[in-house]
């Protein structure tokens, strides 16, 4: 997702963001007079106005309220080439404007949290400053941060904890949580981080809290499970010869795009007790460039958080070429 700046442009405009690998994204998308473009995380808009600069149209995608609400403002110029819709981009079938013969020319999916959601202490997303634990990405979600740490079963907590956090020692940290709530529950952000802490002994370079604040909220928003239905989504929302660009932040998202992209560009697939290759009912997509991209030099001095970025490019084929 984008890092935000909160200092205003010297040209007016409401600028508080930068977008990650925003040259690399409008070098795959090749959006252009004509096109249609899901921006499927819109945020502050950044890549959406880059779409819109080319002449593009733009649909953005959030659950965002206040992303919409920043967005829409930031990007009204560009009058009914731009319009919005507020849900999670797991839903994106549910879209009127893409379905039937109206299919996009690209989508765009920036995963991840925003700087902005980070820096609002309110939204409850981190512990840099004291905040309730809510996580939520929009109003739709089912349930909050505090419902995870102070009912979910210890096991539930482990296995969150070292799956989406990728967190070695998750089962010190929910003991600890569970020991913890018996007595007072949590309410605010600092509280839970201080616990962790508390309980890792110490802290390094980077906060011991960091990894399970990251798998509480992927549990809270069902990131992953949104990734993947929106991957499945983009076979039915794009035309023949559309793009799907993925951003990643994280090893765990990276892995799924590679893995699904990989699986569904392959004509053929092939296992050790097969006699000869099969033909892959799944496939459907090419891969312009097989590798990640990630940010250059340049970027990473502006914006050292797009160090972790990681852009994989696809491109639907034609149903006539390929049997899904």
């Amino acid at each position: 997702m984008e890092t935000f700046n909160t200092k205003e442009a010297g040209d007016g405009a409401y600028d508080y963001h930068l977008s990650v690998l925003p040259e690399e994204v409008s070098e795959w998308m090749e959006a252009r007079e004509g096109k249609l473009i899901i921006d499927g995380t819109l945020g502050g808009g950044g890549h959406s106005e880059a779409f819109l600069k080319a002449g593009a149209s733009v649909l953005g995608v959030d659950r965002d309220p206040e992303a919409l609400a920043y967005a829409t403002k930031r990007l009204a110029a560009y009058g009914d080439r731009f319009r919005t819709w507020q849900g999670n981009f797991a839903d994106l079938r549910d879209i009127p404007e893409v379905r039937g013969d109206s299919r996009a020319d690209g989508l765009l999916l920036d995963l991840g949290v925003s700087s902005r959601q980070l820096d609002a202490a309110e939204r409850g997303f981190s512990f840099r400053g004291a905040g309730p634990l809510d996580m939520r990405m929009g109003p739709s979600c089912e349930f909050d941060a505090a419902e995870v740490v102070n009912t979910w079963p210890e096991a539930e907590l482990v296995k969150i904890l070292f799956e989406l956090g990728e967190e070695p020692q998750a089962r010190r940290i929910a003991a600890a949580i569970v020991k913890r709530r018996a007595t007072r529950k949590f309410e605010i952000t600092t509280d839970l981080a201080d616990c962790i802490e508390k309980a890792l002994g110490g802290r390094g370079r980077i906060h011991p809290a960091t990894k399970a604040f990251q798998a509480i909220r992927m549990a809270v928003n069902d990131e992953l499970g949104s990734l993947e239905r929106a991957m499945e989504a983009s076979v039915d929302l794009l035309k023949p010869g559309g793009r799907l660009l993925i951003i990643t932040f994280h090893s765990l998202e990276d892995r799924m795009v590679k893995r699904f992209m990989q699986h569904r560009s392959k004509p053929y697939i092939d296992r050790p007790d097969w006699p000869e290759p099969r033909p892959n009912p799944d496939w459907c997509f090419r891969l312009p460039v097989r590798k990640a991209i990630a940010a250059g030099e340049k970027e990473l001095r502006i914006n050292p958080r797009a160090r972790s970025a990681k852009l994989r490019v696809a491109e639907l084929l034609d149903p006539a070429t390929s049997p899904r």
